[in-house]
């Protein structure tokens, strides 16, 4: 009997079909062990000894494969064929030598590209031994990752409240996002013009531009106004033009190679709109099989182009079959990478078979669409050049005084066309279409011409396709990772999308400017590059893993504890110098941007809140003038004076004006009341300040509202909004609601319904509820909450309960940040109960001292 290992379930029950019975194929389930998110993990002080950690869930697993393996001659490892693969078969390995599970039991690693039963049977026929090489490559990645965010997290946490985390690949990422904008910001815009005329010669019209103007060659600046463009207008129009040369040249354009993990999530985002993660997860299921298919893909974590013999023949036959000899080249086509830092060392994704159309698949919508786009780019890949003919008609005044140009290009042979053309992440000017014919030295007659006003336009921001392929050129990070560095980026709110594309938020934008100013090194481009050069050197056996993280760490290690011990007010001295001219640009009057337009006396500067950072008056508590970082008083969009003050009109009942204001917890409307204290309400999530209207802002005002009488007692059910959201109250009870719109529009029925659930809930065991679930723990897979303690706010998983540190606020926590709480309190094991000391005997009562010693003596 013969126990094979793979990650997936699904993985498990494609490969089975191909094993006879003497196999057993269980799943892991992923990675079995890993560091535990706490202090000490990595150990530099003990040669960066590492702490492993074995989950519940994964402990069950390891269990299932030891009483597997109990009866069986041999153990076959099969997880992917990649660096992580090889840490988890690794894994399982030591964690199971741990249980002394295999004693005298064979141990053999076996990696396949494509799960087909060639490939599996091959790689079953020419098992190894575990590389590692490789292992070794990834215990210092992981290490790496752990000291920097165990390390300089914490830093931020502390110095920037509101900052959720830092990463080794994550903020460099972040620092690209960031870097363009600040590009955009301080971009100005070029006016220039073009002049084109409408040309007849001998045959149908067609476009030229000018080139020439006054017997010199135009370049892009030289008509820069609309004076010197309606000269040049003229000189076209008064002049007489002859075919001065007509030139054409063949090209060919060759077709792109096969997808590597890269350029496969840059081209699933310009032509499906898929994100990274979502194209990983979508070609996952395509790779491990799909009812009843085995595996449609060969593997697609990868940065190789290049493709089996057994593929190219394949691909051959089909393109000659489907498309005709003449679409086919003479000679197979062989790619290699020019991307910086590739291994190239899995083939490139393509299709298992080249012959499994995709119409003859019935797969999910999105698995059809990748799988499409993946058969369409290997079969282009292989087929012959397409070819065009590009046309080049130059037009001439007899003094040589004017000059217009005609350009134009017709595809002769479409060859891979016929199938695939890659997309674009930017527009740009494409060739004109078909010239008409024309003879050297005829005339030609300007049918119209027209000067056209242009402007230079700034880089456009990130789209996913194009963040990640820059990542790629400059070699930070790998591939396979791109998907979550950049989930992790919007789930910390460091940046949004608009219209596909990053922006980064203010807060992003602080925290890129707090490690350049103090961890300069670590965000840098080259160092974050040559630092996966170095893993690729040890991947390769040529450098130890542990020279590489003690070069690492000195300089590390020593930048975090000089950053630590720097005081807020430096911290924030150097983040106003830095991030001057976004937070406080100059002003059109040329005045002072950081004088506070409140007091005008105090200077405007960054402060720090549990909730995040703001901008603040220096004369403060004088002066409590506040505002949000990304937008100052001056700025185009911002509204009223001072903070940003907007009346939005009058309330009808009681004749009093409604204003929207901007304070340091963000913005609210307000409106005079009976009492001494105005009525407030803060705008909910997701509601813009900008359309923010009369009709909002008194429902808003109206909270909380009175639901109804409740059935059972008679007593009232209010709808509130409140710190965490929107909900529904009773008695003491309260409710989640799902959408502040509900807020507005619930009624008695479905109040009671909630209420009685909540009730219900607590009845159950549960005593009260979360103030935010942050989602399942990491390693026990159990609900990780943050809720209301009679001592203030906690973090709960499973039976272990952490207090949240004075200042955090429990709206901010992150998984990441509780999971770290959560493991702290558990190392320190349950807090034992000082022994009750035995009653001393009850003394008898003294007699009381009179009058006013009495009093002295108890006071």
């Amino acid at each position: 009997m013969n126990v094979v290992v793979v990650e997936s379930p699904a993985k498990a029950k494609t490969i089975n079909k191909y094993l006879g019975p003497d196999y057993t194929v269980l799943a892991s389930y992923g990675h079995v062990r890993d560091l535990p998110p706490k202090d000490g993990s990595v150990r530099p002080d003990d040669d960066f000894a590492m702490e492993w950690e074995v989950d519940a869930k994964a402990s069950k697993r390891l269990s299932d494969i030891a009483a597997a393996v109990k009866d069986a001659d041999r153990l076959i490892l099969a997880t992917d064929p990649d660096r992580e693969g090889e840490a988890i078969s690794w894994h399982i390995l030591e964690a199971l030598n741990k249980k002394r599970a295999l004693k005298d039991k064979t141990v053999e690693r076996v990696t396949f590209n494509a799960i087909t039963r060639s490939a599996v049977t091959e790689a079953m026929a020419n098992p190894r031994a575990i590389d590692m090489e490789l292992v070794d490559a990834y215990l210092a990645r992981r290490a790496l990752d752990y000291l920097v965010g165990f390390n300089l997290s914490p830093v931020l946490w502390r110095k920037l409240p509101g900052a959720r985390s830092a990463g080794r690949v994550q903020s460099v990422a972040l620092r690209l996002i960031v870097d363009r904008e600040i590009e955009i910001e301080k971009f100005r815009a070029q006016e220039y013009w073009t002049v084109e005329a409408d040309i007849t010669a001998e045959g149908p019209p067609f476009l030229a531009r000018l080139v020439t103007h006054g017997g010199k060659k135009l370049t892009k600046f030289d008509l820069n106004n609309e004076a010197s463009a309606h000269v040049a207008k003229a000189a076209v129009e008064a002049g007489t033009f002859t075919i001065r040369s007509v030139e054409k040249k063949p090209a060919r354009r060759s077709p792109p190679p096969p997808f590597t993990t890269s350029t496969l999530q840059q081209e699933a985002a310009r032509k499906l709109g898929f994100s990274a993660q979502r194209t990983m997860q979508t070609a996952q299921k395509l790779y491990e099989g799909v009812d009843g298919e085995g595996g449609l893909i060969t593997y697609m974590r990868t940065d190789g182009v290049d493709v089996s013999p057994e593929g190219l023949a394949e691909a051959r036959d089909v393109i000659k079959s489907h498309y005709g000899a003449a679409y086919l080249p003479e000679e197979a086509r062989r790619y290699k990478s020019k991307q910086k830092n590739a291994q190239e060392a899995h083939e490139a994704i393509r299709p298992t078979s080249l012959a499994r159309r995709p119409e003859s698949l019935r797969l999910d919508d999105d698995l059809r669409r990748l799988y499409d786009l993946i058969w369409r780019r290997m079969a282009a890949s292989q087929m012959e050049a397409a070819r065009v003919e590009r046309t080049t008609i130059e037009l001439e005044t007899a003094d040589a005084l004017t000059g217009l140009r005609a350009t134009g290009q017709v595809v002769t042979f479409d060859g891979y066309l016929a199938v695939y053309e890659e997309g674009k992440d930017d527009a740009d000017d494409e060739e004109g279409g078909r010239l008409p014919a024309v003879r050297e030295g005829a005339s030609a007659k300007i049918e119209a011409a027209r000067a056209d006003q242009h402007f230079t336009e700034p880089p456009p921001r990130y789209s996913e396709a194009s963040l990640v392929k820059k990542m790629e050129e400059l070699g930070i990070g790998r591939p396979s990772t791109y998907a979550s560095t950049l989930t992790t980026l919007r789930d910390r709110e460091y940046v949004r999308m608009e219209r596909q594309r990053f922006v980064p938020e203010d807060k992003g934008r602080l925290v890129t400017a707090f490690l350049e100013q103090f961890f300069a090194r670590w965000v840098e481009y080259d160092f974050t590059a040559a630092l996966e050069t170095q893993l690729d050197e040890v991947s390769a056996g040529d450098l130890d893993w542990k020279v590489l993280l003690r070069r690492f760490w000195t300089d590390f290690h020593a930048a975090t504890q000089a950053a630590g011990e720097l005081r807020t007010s430096v911290i924030l001295d150097h983040l106003n110098e830095a991030l001057g001219p976004h937070i406080f640009p100059d002003k059109a009057d040329g005045s002072d941007p950081r004088l506070c337009p409140r007091c005008g006396e105090g200077q405007l500067s960054l402060k720090t809140s549990r909730f995040g950072a703001f901008i603040g008056c220096s004369n403060y508590p004088e002066c409590k003038y506040t505002r949000p970082i990304g937008q100052p008083a001056n700025a185009e969009g911002a509204e009223g004076q001072d903070s940003g003050d907007r009346e939005l009109g009058t309330d009808p009942a009681t004749g009093q004006p409604i204003t929207l204001k901007n304070g340091r917890f963000g913005w609210y409307v307000e409106t005079p009341s009976e009492g001494d204290k105005p009525k407030r309400s803060s705008l909910p999530k997701g509601w813009s300040p900008t359309s923010l209207d009369l009709e909002q802002a008194l429902r808003l005002l109206s909270l909380p509202r009175e639901v109804g009488a409740h059935p059972e007692d008679g007593k009232p059910i209010t709808a509130g909004l409140g710190r965490y959201g929107p909900f529904v109250a009773h008695a003491g009870t309260y409710a989640n609601l799902g959408d502040i719109q509900e807020v507005f529009d619930i009624g008695l029925n479905r109040a009671v319904a909630l209420l009685a659930e909540k009730r219900a809930g607590r009845r159950g065991g549960g005593s009260t509820t979360a103030l935010k679930d942050l989602g399942a723990h990491p390693e026990t897979g159990e609900q990780v909450q943050v809720m209301p303690g009679r001592f203030g706010p906690y973090v709960k998983s499973g039976k272990v309960n952490a207090t949240l540190p004075k200042g955090v606020d429990p709206a901010e926590v992150t998984l990441e940040q509780a999971v770290q709480l959560i493991a702290a309190k558990a190392a320190k094991g349950p807090t034992k109960k000082p022994a009750r000391a035995a009653k001393a005997a009850k003394p008898k009562a003294a007699k009381p001292e009179s009058g006013s010693k009495a009093k002295k003596a108890t006071g």
